[in-house]
């Protein structure tokens, strides 16, 4: 028996793009109950509506996955709101389950936090090395501070509070935004687009040198299902794939793949992010026995022909 068996688990952010996968693997552990509270009804930034989540759901184990979200640009245009809302949506839940007695607390924080240069690959060791990247330290502070109460609760109150660090995620029911999305699910509409409209350029923001990890999303979900169950640390842990790629060849790979043939451009005059990203992942396969298993052609295959059939389902046939 797993200690997730008849547990009642809340997961906020549970009917999201990682929040449904999460749920979907937590439930194999057979709990009592997993509930997913919905912002109609729960606003998580408000302490009275996080106290009545708490009273009506009666969790054993929070996963909280709920977060605000988005690309470069929308980094760029949101940081107080992206830092104020995370932040607080955080604190306070993580507080409120600790005084109502909450036996476990796990929190996803991002690669984000992570100093802007940081020796490749990234050790957990190196988190407080530095300070993010420009663009995205709001929100990835905001993140960051979740770990430090994590950690704190563990030493002065014995409340066991886990966090991970998920790298770049993709898959299937991504964010497609081309305002808000970040860069594969951007990458592959414009693609598909280009492709459709027959379109000699694609433009790709940046100098395409950047590197980035990704991780599908169904393989990081079961990492968070499995550090739910076994992890018991305050240790941060990297969750993701371990494999680097630059822009300029993810981006000749999703042509490939969606059938554009016309010539990719890159624009220098928008930012590229943080230089490099790619993470030291044993530390989650010798603590929980985690290791992704989906390559990243195997992934963006499946999300392509996810967003596709999308596409196809949206639009109206001609009367």
């Amino acid at each position: 028996m797993s200690f997730l068996t008849g547990r009642r688990i809340v997961v906020t952010g549970g009917a999201g793009f990682l929040g449904a996968p999460v749920c979907a693997e937590l439930a194999k552990f057979a709990p009592e109950s997993i509930v997913v509270p919905r912002s109609a009804e729960f606003d998580l930034r408000e302490r009275d509506d996080i106290r009545r989540l708490l009273r009506t759901a009666r969790p054993e184990v929070i996963v909280h996955l709920a977060a605000v979200v988005g690309g470069i640009e929308a980094n760029r245009q949101n940081p107080g709101r992206y830092f104020y809302d995370n932040a607080i949506m955080g604190i306070q839940m993580m507080e409120e389950a600790r005084q109502a007695g909450v036996a476990k607390f796990v929190t996803t924080g991002t690669i984000c936090s992570y100093p802007k240069f940081t020796p490749v690959p990234f050790r957990e060791d190196a988190i407080w090395d530095g300070y993010p990247e420009e663009t995205n330290a709001p929100y990835g502070l905001a993140k960051k501070m979740l770990l430090v109460q994590a950690q704190a609760y563990r030493e002065q109150y014995g409340f066991n509070a886990v966090s991970l660090l998920p790298v770049n995620l993709y898959g299937p029911r991504d964010n497609f935004d081309l305002e808000t999305s970040h860069v594969i699910p951007a990458l592959i509409r414009k693609m598909i687009q280009a492709r459709d409209a027959r379109a000699e350029q694609v433009e790709v923001w940046g100098t395409g040198t950047a590197s980035r990890e990704f991780i599908y999303v169904e393989d990081a979900a079961r990492a968070i299902a499995l550090a739910t169950d076994r992890f018991e640390k305050s240790d941060p842990v990297n969750i993701g794939s371990g494999q680097e790629i630059p822009i300029a060849d993810l981006a000749l790979l999703i042509a490939e793949l969606t059938g554009y043939t016309g010539e990719i451009c890159f624009n220098s005059n928008r930012p590229d992010g943080q230089p490099r990203r790619c993470l030291e992942i044993s530390r989650a396969e010798q603590e929980f026995g985690f290791r992704a298993t989906t390559s990243l052609r195997d992934g963006l295959t499946a999300t392509i022909a996810w967003y596709e059939q999308q596409t196809k389902n949206t639009i109206t046939p001609a009367a």
